[in-house]
């Protein structure tokens, strides 16, 4: 009887430590955030570390993988940029266009019973602006500080791996020793095939939405695709947004919804062809997530992270998974969550 309340205190216990866990995510984002990106790319980037490691001194391999995070992130950095840049700029250019189609709009409000001009005035004005400003301002300053962070954190983290693996090899408990040991390696490795079948399908996906959206005679086709291609690495919301926008235009370029509704259609099928039938058939059991886990991971972790969270939270799930999975008492969280642990197994030991 006793042991069974010290069961149920320790069961309660945990919960309430998870929950103040919960509670605390958002408000630790700016350390803990950055070291979530930091752990990530250590485990994409530490084979290619330790590889030039073998013809190159430590320093200068670190030096060289670095060289190549920077370049990688320049490089996605400058197509979000470009792409979403040349919307805009688009949307300048045709300012009268969207004035029209705003005008017509107003008008049928009107005759609806609509005032738009008393909406206007309740939620645009000096005040709006100014939050505005102040939100672009603070998105600004908290992601060089993001990136500042996470950096340093992957420096020194990379030339940390190999003393903590021996550390680990060290310990007196044997088995925390193995979880560790066997949770890291097979969470290194689902992680890398992860980024891996999301970046080459992410590619197809922008190819195939250029040439759609060219061959529609949308404008802008390769911009698109490079939008289709950066927003697919957020599973659900990015391809969503993906073909929302070229639809909106479609809408405004074409001057019928008949059209709109056809681009829209054609890039959802798009979508659903590459993300929900090709990629699980090419990623097989490699991940063990559900959809369902799929898709909380990417609203929890973006409700609590933003848009880095939502980025950032499969590879979070992955890991918890991957965990749990080697120890007996928590093996059953991966069974619930995961959809095929046998099989995962056996990729893990390839």
């Amino acid at each position: 009887m006793r042991a069974g309340r010290q069961r149920a205190v320790s069961s309660a216990e945990v919960v309430i430590a998870v929950l103040v866990v919960i509670a605390l995510l958002p408000a630790s984002a700016p350390v803990i955030a950055p070291l979530a990106f930091a752990l990530l790319a250590i485990a994409l980037l530490w084979p290619v570390q330790h590889g030039m490691q073998a013809f190159l001194p430590k320093y200068v391999a670190l030096l060289a993988t670095l060289t190549v995070v920077m370049i990688a992130l320049l490089a996605f950095a400058w197509i979000f940029s470009w792409s979403f840049g040349r919307v805009g700029g688009w949307m300048i250019s045709n300012a009268a266009r969207f004035q029209q189609h705003y005008d017509e709009v107003r008008q049928w409000l009107e005759e609806q019973g609509i005032d738009v001009d008393v909406l206007w005035a309740n939620n645009v004005g000096t005040a709006s602006v100014v939050r505005m400003v102040q939100t672009v301002t603070t998105r600004l300053n908290s992601t060089f500080s993001f990136w500042l962070v996470a950096l340093t954190y992957l420096l020194l983290g990379v030339m940390e791996v190999e003393g903590f693996a021996s550390r680990l090899k060290t310990m007196p408990y044997p088995v925390a020793r193995q979880l560790l040991l066997d949770g890291s390696r097979q969470t290194a490795e689902k992680l890398r095939r992860y980024m891996r079948i999301r970046t080459i399908m992410s590619i197809v996906t922008g190819l195939v939405v250029w040439g759609f959206t060219s061959a529609f005679g949308l404008p802008l086709a390769k911009e698109w695709g490079a939008i289709a291609f950066v927003l697919n690495y957020i599973p659900f919301i990015g391809p969503l947004v993906a073909t929302l926008l070229p639809t909106a235009f479609a809408l405004i370029q074409f001057d019928n919804w008949q059209s709109a509704l056809t681009l829209f259609l054609g890039l959802n099928l798009i979508q659903f062809t590459l993300g929900s039938y090709i990629e699980p058939r090419v990623s097989g059991n490699a991940l063990s997530l559900s959809p369902v886990v799929v898709l909380f991971s990417v609203f929890a972790w973006g409700y609590l992270w933003g848009i880095f969270g939502a980025f950032i939270g499969v590879p979070i799930s992955i890991a918890l998974v991957t965990f749990c999975r080697n120890h007996p008492s928590s093996r059953w969280v991966s069974e619930l969550l995961g959809r095929d642990s046998e099989d995962d197994h056996g990729d893990d030991s390839g």
